[in-house]
């Protein structure tokens, strides 16, 4: 019954969200503009945002190093296969799932694998807030069609997401150089919990093992260095798309688009389908004045670009891996380590018979 009410929630958050991208919207001109878009440059965009996977997987193998040597392409296959996964699974699946391929492949810990993906997480939140204080910096009075109230508002959840990021940073380095006291805590929990006794302590090890990088200052610089190329990308393709349907949007100006985009894209909708639309409309027209019929043709087209190729490889690599939809399901379900295939081939065989089983 549950779970009947979350599918029901998010259909209906879903719905909503896409009625509001297109409240303003003539479907009619929608066409005209979405026609009148450069196709060229669209091409150019779809490309642009493919980059960016060979740029996250460069950035995870330097995450991944203090767990383990990891080769480039596994990485990079487990990391389209993850995020077509989370666009066409519910739940962010591909989150549990890139980490825990990875580890079979590669012989490693899933949860510290999957630790490193939380840390991607802080340093893209870290990143993005980094290029928009770049954007902030580049506006002011009488620069640009700005509304004050609104740049009051941006400078201020910045702020709070800004406070927020480096909490967890600390709170990472807090974990990776003192596991010890986590450890201690959990072993105390599971005395009064038996069903859990000698099962969370090794995960909460092997997951602050995967926090290594915040240990070493010169390592999490670097990954943050590693950082700024990805989101740089991110950022050229949605300027190049806005370009593409004729937007008056600055490159600079992409870096508030992309700030934005993400909140939308933190809307657990399938796909970020209505949260990236929406989020995508808001922007262009509350901040560059773009009309709502080639705003609205343009959040189609630039969520067509950025999830729509890496669905077709991450599908083509899933049958090149002899892996199925189904199979695929059942494994991000048992992607927490239950059997972690760093812990031998009979705790691999069961996490994948069991995947066999629900295919």
């Amino acid at each position: 019954m549950r779970a009947h009410l979350r599918t029901a929630f998010i259909l209906a958050l879903t719905l909503g969200l896409l009625a509001f991208f297109f409240r303003n919207a003539d479907l009619g001109q929608v066409w005209v503009e979405m026609r009148a878009a450069n196709l060229a440059w669209i091409a150019v965009a779809a490309l642009v945002n493919f980059v960016t996977y060979p740029l996250r997987t460069l950035r995870w193998q330097y995450l991944l190093a203090p767990v383990g040597r990891v080769r480039f392409w596994p990485a990079l296959s487990a990391t389209i296969i993850g995020f077509a996964a989370s666009v066409i699974l519910p739940a962010r699946a591909g989150e549990l799932l890139r980490p825990y391929l990875l580890a079979r492949r590669e012989r490693l810990s899933a949860t510290s694998a999957f630790a490193t993906v939380v840390l991607e997480r802080v340093l893209d939140l870290v990143t993005v807030l980094l290029l928009l204080g770049t954007f902030l910096l580049t506006v002011g009075p009488g620069r640009g069609p700005f509304d004050e109230d609104r740049l009051r508002a941006v400078r201020g959840g910045g702020l709070a997401a800004a406070l927020a990021a480096l909490g967890l940073l600390v709170l990472f380095g807090v974990l990776a150089g003192h596991p010890d006291w986590l450890v201690r805590l959990v072993h105390r929990l599971e005395r009064r919990l038996p069903v859990a006794a000698g099962r969370v302590a090794p995960l909460v090890q092997r997951f602050t093992a995967g926090l290594a990088t915040v240990r070493q200052p010169r390592r999490l610089l670097t990954a943050l260095a590693l950082s700024l190329p990805l989101w740089l990308t991110i950022a050229a393709g949605i300027w190049v798309t806005a370009h593409a349907f004729h937007m008056t949007v600055p490159y600079v100006g992409s870096f508030l688009i992309v700030a934005i985009l993400v909140i939308g894209v933190a809307v657990p909708t399938p796909g970020a389908i209505g949260g990236f639309h929406a989020a995508f409309e808001v922007a262009v027209t509350s901040f560059y004045g773009v009309p709502a019929d080639r705003a609205v043709g343009g959040g189609i087209v630039l969520h067509a670009v950025s999830f729509l190729p890496v669905v077709l490889v991450g599908a083509a690599l899933m049958v090149h891996e002899g892996l199925s939809l189904g199979r695929v399901r059942a494994m991000a379900a048992h992607a927490p380590d239950d059997a972690d295939p760093a812990a031998g081939p009979d705790g691999e065989a069961a996490a994948v018979g069991e995947a066999e089983g629900i295919r």
